[in-house]
Protein backbone atom coordinates (compact mmCIF):
# COMPACT_ATOMS: atom_id res chain seq x y z
CA UNK A 1 0.00 0.00 0.00
CA UNK A 2 1.26 3.41 -0.74
CA UNK A 3 2.08 5.78 1.57
CA UNK A 4 -0.14 9.08 2.01
CA UNK A 5 0.97 12.23 2.93
CA UNK A 6 0.45 13.02 6.94
CA UNK A 7 -2.87 15.19 7.27
CA UNK A 8 -2.24 18.59 7.48
CA UNK A 9 1.50 18.45 5.35
CA UNK A 10 1.52 19.56 1.99
CA UNK A 11 3.66 17.04 0.43
CA UNK A 12 7.03 18.01 -0.28
CA UNK A 13 6.98 17.49 -4.45
CA UNK A 14 3.96 20.82 -4.20
CA UNK A 15 6.16 22.96 -1.90
CA UNK A 16 8.89 22.30 -4.59
CA UNK A 17 7.38 24.05 -6.96
CA UNK A 18 5.76 27.06 -4.55
CA UNK A 19 6.06 30.20 -5.86
CA UNK A 20 8.39 31.49 -2.74
CA UNK A 21 10.68 28.40 -3.48
CA UNK A 22 11.22 28.81 -7.66
CA UNK A 23 11.78 32.69 -6.52
CA UNK A 24 14.58 31.58 -3.76
CA UNK A 25 16.00 29.26 -6.49
CA UNK A 26 16.07 32.38 -8.92
CA UNK A 27 17.32 34.73 -6.43
CA UNK A 28 19.84 32.73 -5.32
CA UNK A 29 21.37 31.49 -8.94
CA UNK A 30 21.51 35.24 -9.68
CA UNK A 31 23.84 36.14 -7.00
CA UNK A 32 25.79 33.49 -7.75
CA UNK A 33 25.95 34.60 -11.52
CA UNK A 34 26.90 38.49 -10.30
CA UNK A 35 30.16 36.50 -8.64
CA UNK A 36 31.10 34.01 -11.25
CA UNK A 37 29.59 30.93 -13.20
CA UNK A 38 30.53 28.04 -10.32
CA UNK A 39 29.65 30.05 -7.01
CA UNK A 40 25.80 30.04 -9.07
CA UNK A 41 26.38 26.47 -9.25
CA UNK A 42 26.67 25.88 -5.64
CA UNK A 43 23.88 29.38 -4.40
CA UNK A 44 20.98 28.53 -6.31
CA UNK A 45 20.92 24.81 -4.94
CA UNK A 46 21.39 26.37 -1.56
CA UNK A 47 18.64 29.33 -1.88
CA UNK A 48 16.55 26.60 -3.35
CA UNK A 49 16.38 24.22 -0.56
CA UNK A 50 16.23 26.72 2.11
CA UNK A 51 13.48 28.05 0.42
CA UNK A 52 11.77 24.50 0.25
CA UNK A 53 12.44 24.05 4.41
CA UNK A 54 10.81 27.70 4.76
CA UNK A 55 8.15 26.52 2.92
CA UNK A 56 7.61 23.22 4.28
CA UNK A 57 7.58 24.47 8.06
CA UNK A 58 5.07 27.50 6.80
CA UNK A 59 2.49 25.03 5.83
CA UNK A 60 2.80 22.64 9.33
CA UNK A 61 -0.40 22.74 11.16
CA UNK A 62 -0.53 24.37 14.48
CA UNK A 63 -1.28 23.03 18.05
CA UNK A 64 -4.79 22.82 18.75
CA UNK A 65 -5.17 25.68 21.45
CA UNK A 66 -7.10 24.10 24.18
CA UNK A 67 -9.00 26.95 26.26
CA UNK A 68 -11.06 25.54 29.03
CA UNK A 69 -13.13 28.98 29.27
CA UNK A 70 -14.63 28.47 25.93
CA UNK A 71 -16.66 25.37 27.03
CA UNK A 72 -19.57 25.77 29.97
CA UNK A 73 -19.14 25.18 33.34
CA UNK A 74 -20.39 21.65 33.54
CA UNK A 75 -17.55 21.24 31.00
CA UNK A 76 -14.89 23.00 32.11
CA UNK A 77 -13.64 20.94 35.23
CA UNK A 78 -12.88 18.21 32.78
CA UNK A 79 -10.62 20.00 30.48
CA UNK A 80 -8.85 21.89 33.41
CA UNK A 81 -8.62 18.25 34.97
CA UNK A 82 -6.60 16.58 31.99
CA UNK A 83 -4.22 19.66 32.00
CA UNK A 84 -3.35 19.60 35.25
CA UNK A 85 -2.67 15.90 34.78
CA UNK A 86 -0.43 16.36 31.88
CA UNK A 87 1.51 18.90 33.39
CA UNK A 88 2.20 16.74 36.06
CA UNK A 89 2.79 13.73 33.93
CA UNK A 90 5.38 16.06 32.07
CA UNK A 91 7.13 17.41 35.26
CA UNK A 92 7.52 13.29 36.35
CA UNK A 93 9.15 12.40 33.22
CA UNK A 94 11.52 15.48 33.81
CA UNK A 95 12.51 14.22 36.82
CA UNK A 96 13.64 10.49 35.43
CA UNK A 97 17.08 9.92 34.74
CA UNK A 98 17.78 9.33 30.90
CA UNK A 99 17.54 5.96 29.92
CA UNK A 100 15.14 3.25 28.69
CA UNK A 101 12.43 3.88 30.73
CA UNK A 102 12.49 7.51 30.63
CA UNK A 103 12.33 7.06 26.68
CA UNK A 104 9.44 4.73 27.45
CA UNK A 105 7.55 7.29 29.62
CA UNK A 106 8.32 9.85 26.79
CA UNK A 107 6.60 7.77 24.21
CA UNK A 108 3.40 6.97 26.60
CA UNK A 109 3.64 10.76 26.89
CA UNK A 110 2.80 11.36 23.34
CA UNK A 111 -0.29 9.35 24.64
CA UNK A 112 -1.30 11.40 27.07
CA UNK A 113 -1.23 15.01 24.94
CA UNK A 114 -3.18 12.48 23.02
CA UNK A 115 -5.86 12.19 25.84
CA UNK A 116 -5.69 15.63 26.61
CA UNK A 117 -7.10 16.85 22.88
CA UNK A 118 -9.64 13.81 22.68
CA UNK A 119 -10.66 15.15 26.37
CA UNK A 120 -11.16 18.93 24.98
CA UNK A 121 -13.12 17.84 21.74
CA UNK A 122 -15.48 15.87 23.80
CA UNK A 123 -16.29 18.76 25.92
CA UNK A 124 -16.29 20.68 22.98
CA UNK A 125 -19.02 18.66 21.47
CA UNK A 126 -21.08 18.52 25.38
CA UNK A 127 -21.07 22.49 24.75
CA UNK A 128 -22.46 22.52 21.71
CA UNK A 129 -24.87 19.91 22.32
CA UNK A 130 -25.96 21.87 25.45
CA UNK A 131 -26.47 24.99 23.38
CA UNK A 132 -28.60 22.68 20.82
CA UNK A 133 -30.73 21.90 23.54
CA UNK A 134 -31.24 25.48 24.98
CA UNK A 135 -31.78 26.56 21.63
CA UNK A 136 -35.13 24.31 21.03
CA UNK A 137 -36.40 25.47 24.66
CA UNK A 138 -37.62 22.08 26.23
CA UNK A 139 -39.82 24.05 28.30
CA UNK A 140 -41.44 26.76 26.36
CA UNK A 141 -42.02 23.73 23.79
CA UNK A 142 -43.73 21.70 26.50
CA UNK A 143 -46.07 24.68 27.69
CA UNK A 144 -46.82 25.65 23.94
CA UNK A 145 -47.95 21.85 23.63
CA UNK A 146 -50.08 21.98 26.55
CA UNK A 147 -51.95 24.71 25.03
CA UNK A 148 -52.31 23.46 21.36
CA UNK A 149 -53.40 20.52 23.10
CA UNK A 150 -56.33 21.70 24.93
CA UNK A 151 -57.16 23.78 22.03
CA UNK A 152 -56.43 27.19 23.90
CA UNK A 153 -53.87 28.34 22.17
CA UNK A 154 -54.91 29.38 18.53
CA UNK A 155 -53.02 26.61 17.01
CA UNK A 156 -55.73 23.63 17.47
CA UNK A 157 -54.30 22.00 14.72
CA UNK A 158 -52.98 18.05 14.99
CA UNK A 159 -49.88 19.03 12.84
CA UNK A 160 -48.72 21.86 14.96
CA UNK A 161 -48.79 19.22 17.97
CA UNK A 162 -47.28 16.75 16.27
CA UNK A 163 -44.34 19.08 15.26
CA UNK A 164 -43.71 20.32 19.19
CA UNK A 165 -43.57 16.53 20.35
CA UNK A 166 -40.85 15.73 17.92
CA UNK A 167 -39.65 19.08 18.81
CA UNK A 168 -39.84 18.08 22.58
CA UNK A 169 -38.61 14.73 21.82
CA UNK A 170 -35.31 15.73 20.02
CA UNK A 171 -34.42 18.15 23.27
CA UNK A 172 -34.94 15.48 25.50
CA UNK A 173 -32.79 13.07 23.71
CA UNK A 174 -30.10 15.33 23.02
CA UNK A 175 -30.15 16.44 26.55
CA UNK A 176 -30.18 12.75 27.78
CA UNK A 177 -27.37 12.42 25.59
CA UNK A 178 -25.07 15.13 27.05
CA UNK A 179 -26.13 13.94 30.86
CA UNK A 180 -24.71 10.84 29.87
CA UNK A 181 -21.75 12.18 27.86
CA UNK A 182 -20.34 13.89 30.70
CA UNK A 183 -20.45 11.28 33.38
CA UNK A 184 -18.68 9.03 30.95
CA UNK A 185 -16.02 11.48 30.28
CA UNK A 186 -16.52 12.08 34.72
CA UNK A 187 -15.17 8.17 34.84
CA UNK A 188 -12.13 8.86 31.74
CA UNK A 189 -10.55 11.63 33.37
CA UNK A 190 -10.64 9.74 36.80
CA UNK A 191 -8.65 7.36 34.61
CA UNK A 192 -6.36 9.50 33.27
CA UNK A 193 -5.55 10.82 36.79
CA UNK A 194 -4.74 7.62 38.06
CA UNK A 195 -3.03 6.55 34.68
CA UNK A 196 -0.53 9.48 35.86
CA UNK A 197 -0.44 8.63 39.37
CA UNK A 198 0.80 5.28 37.97
CA UNK A 199 3.67 6.76 36.34
CA UNK A 200 4.38 9.22 39.04
CA UNK A 201 5.28 5.51 40.89
CA UNK A 202 6.90 4.20 38.36
CA UNK A 203 9.32 7.17 37.98
CA UNK A 204 9.82 7.65 41.51
CA UNK A 205 10.75 4.00 41.74
CA UNK A 206 13.29 4.45 38.70
CA UNK A 207 11.43 1.08 37.19
CA UNK A 208 12.15 -0.62 40.58
CA UNK A 209 8.22 -1.93 41.64
CA UNK A 210 6.05 -4.46 40.23
CA UNK A 211 4.53 -1.51 37.83
CA UNK A 212 4.98 -2.40 34.14
CA UNK A 213 5.58 0.48 31.70
CA UNK A 214 3.94 -1.53 28.80
CA UNK A 215 0.78 -2.17 30.86
CA UNK A 216 0.70 1.56 31.45
CA UNK A 217 0.99 2.63 27.96
CA UNK A 218 -1.58 0.42 27.40
CA UNK A 219 -4.03 1.34 29.60
CA UNK A 220 -3.40 5.23 28.34
CA UNK A 221 -4.05 3.65 24.65
CA UNK A 222 -6.94 2.08 25.79
CA UNK A 223 -8.21 5.44 27.53
CA UNK A 224 -7.69 7.65 24.28
CA UNK A 225 -9.60 4.93 22.37
CA UNK A 226 -12.61 5.76 24.53
CA UNK A 227 -12.35 8.61 24.74
CA UNK A 228 -12.33 8.86 20.67
CA UNK A 229 -15.69 6.67 20.62
CA UNK A 230 -17.42 9.12 23.17
CA UNK A 231 -16.58 11.99 20.76
CA UNK A 232 -17.69 9.52 17.82
CA UNK A 233 -20.87 9.24 19.17
CA UNK A 234 -21.61 12.70 20.51
CA UNK A 235 -20.50 14.08 16.97
CA UNK A 236 -23.60 11.46 15.67
CA UNK A 237 -26.08 13.14 17.63
CA UNK A 238 -25.06 16.57 16.73
CA UNK A 239 -25.84 15.52 13.23
CA UNK A 240 -28.61 13.64 14.73
CA UNK A 241 -30.19 16.65 15.99
CA UNK A 242 -29.87 19.09 13.25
Amino acid sequence: MALQPLPGRRPLSRAATSPLVVAAGAVGAGLGLLIELPVALVTGPLAYAAGLAVAHRRRRPRPERIDPFTVGERWRPFVQGALQASARYRRTVEGVDPGPLRERLEEIGAMVESGVRECWRVARRGHQLDDAVSALDAAGTRARLARVEEGTGGDADESVARSLRARLATAERLAGVASDARERLRVLQARLDEAVARATELALAQGGTGLDAGALGGDIEHLVDDLEALRAGLDEAEAAGQ
